[in-house]
C-alpha cells in the first residue's frame, strides 16, 4: 500500500527516484501516465493490468470513454527501475506535470502521484481549507 508525501528531485535526464519505501512494490515494472490533474499518477505493473482490463470491458461506442482511454493509455510509459530504484520520466511527461526539479510523490493507496513541488503545495494548501464537502463522501 503507498502510503504518505516524500519530497524528491527529477535530475537533468529526466531520472526519479522511487522512495525506497515503495521499491519493492514497483520492483518488476511500473506504469507512469498523465494524472486528473497537473500531475502523473505512478502504479505497480499489477495495479495497472487491473485497470487496464476494467477499462477494456467499457464499450468503444461510449465518446467519453474512448476520450478517457486516449488521456490514459496514449500518455503512459511502462518502466522498470534501476538498481537505485530511479526510472526515467519521459519529457512529454515532465512538461505535463510542470515538472523541472523538485517533486512531491504521494502516496495514494494503490498508486502513487508525483507533482511539481509548488503544485502539491498548492492542492494540498486547497484540500485542507476546504473539508465542507467530504461529508458527501459517505466515509
Amino acid at each position: 500500500m503507498f502510503l504518505g508525501e516524500f519530497a524528491h528531485t527529477i535530475d537533468t535526464k529526466g531520472r526519479l527516484t522511487i522512495p525506497a519505501k515503495f521499491r519493492g512494490l514497483v520492483a518488476t515494472g511500473l506504469v507512469v501516465t498523465r494524472g486528473f490533474d497537473q500531475n502523473l499518477m505512478l502504479y505497480p505493473m499489477d495495479e495497472w493490468e487491473a485497470l487496464a482490463a476494467r477499462i477494456a470491458q467499457r464499450p468503444l461506442s461510449d465518446i467519453d470513454m474512448r476520450s478517457f482511454r486516449r488521456r490514459v493509455f496514449s500518455g503512459a510509459v511502462d518502466l522498470v527501475p534501476d538498481r537505485q530504484g530511479r526510472v526515467i520520466v519521459p519529457p512529454y511527461l515532465r512538461e505535463f506535470a510542470g515538472i523541472d526539479k523538485e517533486v512531491v510523490i504521494a502516496g495514494m493507496f494503490n498508486y502513487l502521484e508525483v507533482w511539481s513541488k509548488e503544485s502539491w503545495t498548492a492542492v494540498r494548501a486547497s484540500i485542507e481549507a476546504d473539508t465542507t464537502g467530504w461529508a458527501d463522501l459517505g466515509i
